[in-house]
């Protein structure tokens, strides 16, 4: 068999095991197991504990990979929302949209935040994945907020950071007991509220 064919082939199986670790973190967490140890996720991929760090240096690089995957996963959920669209239908059309989004996010971003202050590589892309969601809520409101002067754009742009992010999801979903259409509902309710008093006017 040729050398590139064997190469090749290791690489696949290394592609296949990789996916195979990530995919069982990701069910595992999903099922609501927010710390699963590195035996309860070799089990669950079907591989040896010393396979598992074989392709993975730590546990933190498992969780760093988990979530480039997850940020592909959702990249469909985040589509542009048009600023030419009426401010009404914009709000229920970007609350509807970022619903999904953080119900899509939960079961990872649970355990993500257990583990940001103590993995310096997650943290990095939490860090980035909420300044994404922030550009993407300013981005469709902006001709609302440029409507405004600067200290009152600068509280405006902070309460809608806050009433639109996976934490105050989290508060309403789990804490609330809202279901994802009410939760939905609030949001947009908020969003409205900020951005209809004031000096800014539908």
């Amino acid at each position: 068999m040729p050398q590139f064919a064997i190469l090749d082939g290791r690489l696949a199986r290394s592609a296949r095991t990789r996916r195979a670790v990530v995919d069982a973190l990701l069910d595992l967490l999903g099922e609501g197991n927010l710390r699963p140890t590195a035996a309860r996720i070799a089990e669950r991929a079907g591989v040896s504990i010393r396979l598992v760090f074989h392709h993975f240096d730590d546990l933190e690089e498992i969780y760093s990979e988990l979530a480039d995957r997850q940020a592909e996963r959702v990249k469909p959920l985040t589509v542009p929302i048009a600023v030419s669209i009426p401010l009404a239908r914009r709000i229920e059309g970007f609350s509807a949209q970022r619903g999904r989004l953080l119900e899509t996010l939960s079961p990872v971003r649970r355990a993500a935040v257990l583990m940001e202050p103590f993995r310096p590589a997650l943290a990095r892309r939490l860090k980035h994945a909420r300044d994404l969601t922030r550009a993407a809520t300013l981005a469709a409101f902006a001709p609302e907020l440029s409507k405004l002067a600067a200290d009152e754009k600068r509280a405006t742009i902070a309460a809608l950071d806050v009433a639109t992010c996976w934490v105050a999801w989290e508060q309403m979903r789990r804490h609330q007991g809202l279901s994802e259409t009410e939760a939905r509902g609030v949001m947009a309710t908020t969003i409205r509220a900020l951005l209809t008093t004031g000096k800014v006017k539908t």
